[in-house]
């Protein structure tokens, strides 16, 4: 009895010699025909068979295809049952593209260091190993020339640059897919709200400030307000549960914030979720830049995230050598420590009180108003939200305004903690384009939704 290695299907006797032979007789083949095809001949029979400029060349094939015992072109099929081999072969680029034209964004999407006619980004490693945030710049958003769709996710765990990256790649896909579903308009709030907590998400909607950010001066939100909002709620549900399905990236104890800017027109719809931060830079009846913060930083001391925590059983304390850093644990052991009260991932606590549930907010762009800064917590922990605002309106240029604010965190890192290690950061600068000023309050956000109910949505 022949023992038969376990998994492996035992090839015939007699048969291997054949098989082999059959194979390196097809790649001498087709070696030969694309020699001939290297060199123009005549015709491409000629080419094959010695005629024309390439001879020489397929008849030293010819001998060593004798010399092996192997059948030659011409002795095993006619011409013209493998001129396919004739085909010039195409050679493939390893790490994509080297053209400066291929490296430019095709649908308006910059992810890496750069800028475009409205935005500036850029992220910078810091010393703890691989850079974990993710930033995104995309123009021309859902097929609208006056949209933009905008960015910054700081990833943290073992796995936090997968989840940042995924989190970056897919969000603003599943945003516009939420936004072109059929009768989205009659969707309530109240849907999105029960599935999350089948997710285990937080079973009602939490608001940070008693007062919204953003909104108009009687006090109301625009008409298409509470409908893209539920979109956008949707979408942050939607991208969790990708996460918690992925089958290789392990979001159990890695994740990441979002911080979001959808802009169009004169209106912006805020997203946040964790503790990166979005602030405007905006003038004041004197002509001077002024900071305003659009989002709130969702970190568990504020009292509304700390009750949904405790309630769910979660633990909140800060640990002896971090005394203002309080951290979210588990019931029964001290891990992960998580920093943050609403992240992407991070299910080891998703049913003790963290949630996926962003945080959304709207504000109308005045003729004030020039930028939107977006930056993960690597700036904000040096930064105040008046020194980006003043570092981003002192930049040589909008182009390089996201540079110069990550290098000032850097330098600032290394002046106020030198002990410790430096943070990645990443920021994303948004100018404000207010040439047209007379559209009224909350038209963009409806122009937008209607323009992708009838579009449907493709992104492609």
């Amino acid at each position: 009895m022949v023992a038969v290695t376990p998994g492996r299907r035992r090839r015939p006797a007699g048969c291997a010699a054949g098989h082999h032979h059959q194979h390196q007789q097809q790649r001498l083949l087709a070696v030969a025909a694309r020699l001939a095809a290297a060199k123009p001949a005549a015709t491409t029979e000629a080419a094959v068979y010695g005629g024309g400029g390439g001879g020489c060349c397929l008849e030293f094939l010819d001998c060593v295809l004798r010399a092996m015992g192997v059948a030659t072109p011409a002795e095993i099929m006619p011409p013209a049952d493998f001129r396919w081999a004739t085909r010039p072969m195409r050679r493939r680029r390893r790490g994509g593209s080297s053209s400066p034209r291929d490296r430019e964004p095709r649908d308006g999407r910059i992810a890496a260091n750069g800028a475009s006619a409205a935005a500036s980004l850029y992220t910078m490693r810091g010393n703890k190993g691989v850079n974990q945030d993710a930033m995104l710049v995309w123009e021309n958003f859902c097929s609208k020339e006056d949209t933009i769709f905008c960015g910054v996710f700081d990833g943290h765990g073992p796995y936090g640059h997968l989840v940042s990256k995924r989190v970056r790649d897919l969000l603003p896909i599943k945003l516009s897919a939420n936004l072109g579903r059929d009768g989205h308009k009659e969707t309530s709030t109240s849907i999105v709200t029960s599935s999350m907590t089948e997710g285990g998400g937080t079973e009602r909607m939490d608001r940070d400030t008693e007062t919204p950010l953003g909104t108009e001066e009687n006090g109301e939100y625009p008409e298409m307000f509470a409908a893209l909002r539920t979109s956008l709620l949707r979408a942050f549900y939607v991208m969790d549960r990708d996460l918690k399905f992925h089958k290789t990236i392990d979001s159990v104890f890695s994740g990441t914030t979002a911080v979001t800017v959808i802009k169009q027109g004169h209106d912006l719809l805020i997203g946040n979720l964790g503790d990166s931060r979005a602030v405007l830079g905006t003038r004041d009846e004197y002509d001077q830049f002024f900071a305003v913060q659009l989002t709130v930083d969702l970190k568990p001391t504020i009292p509304s995230e700390a009750a949904r925590i405790r309630e769910r059983s979660g633990r909140i304390f800060s640990l002896p050598d971090e005394p203002d850093v309080a951290r979210v644990w588990l019931p029964k052991y001290n891990m992960p420590g998580l920093a943050m009260a609403r992240a992407f991932g991070d299910f080891c606590l998703k049913d003790y009180g963290l949630t996926s549930m962003p945080d959304v907010s709207y504000h109308r762009i005045t003729e004030k108003d020039e930028f939107v800064v977006l930056a993960t917590d690597g700036v904000w922990d040096v930064l105040s939200n008046a020194e980006v605002v003043s570092i981003v309106s002192q930049a040589k240029s909008e182009a390089s305004a996201a540079r110069f604010v990550v290098e000032s965190a850097q330098r600032a890192w290394r002046t106020r903690f030198p002990t410790s290690k430096i943070d990645d950061c990443a920021v994303v600068c948004l100018f404000l384009n207010t040439d047209a000023r007379n559209k009224p309050p909350g038209s963009g956000i409806k122009d937008l939704a209607n323009a992708i109910e009838l579009g449907g949505g493709n992104l492609s």
